[in-house]
């Protein structure tokens, strides 16, 4: 994977230029003091590595999708718990 970011471009933004590209962008989403006030602090869970055997066939398929596949895996897995009736946590 090579690099294609124009350092140099990005070094020369000033301050008013990053926040008006950050406005700009539909993705971005700075939070004001209405939303922190309702925001509910939510601590990541603990996760264990582990060894597993998977089908080939269903590593491929997560796989597919790019990194982020085991997060994905875990995500269906906890999906199923929780279809079970069963709390993960």
């Amino acid at each position: 994977m090579t690099d294609k970011t124009d350092w140099k471009r990005v070094r020369a933004l000033t301050e008013a230029e990053i926040a008006q590209a950050a406005s700009d962008d539909p993705d971005s989403f700075v939070p004001d003091a209405d939303w922190m006030a309702k925001a509910n602090l939510v601590m990541p869970r603990t996760q264990k590595i582990v060894t597993m055997r998977v089908d080939s066939d269903v590593l491929k398929w997560f796989m597919q999708g790019g990194r982020g596949y085991q997060t994905r895996m875990n995500a269906v897995l906890k999906a199923f718990v929780e279809a079970q009736g069963h709390r993960s946590g």
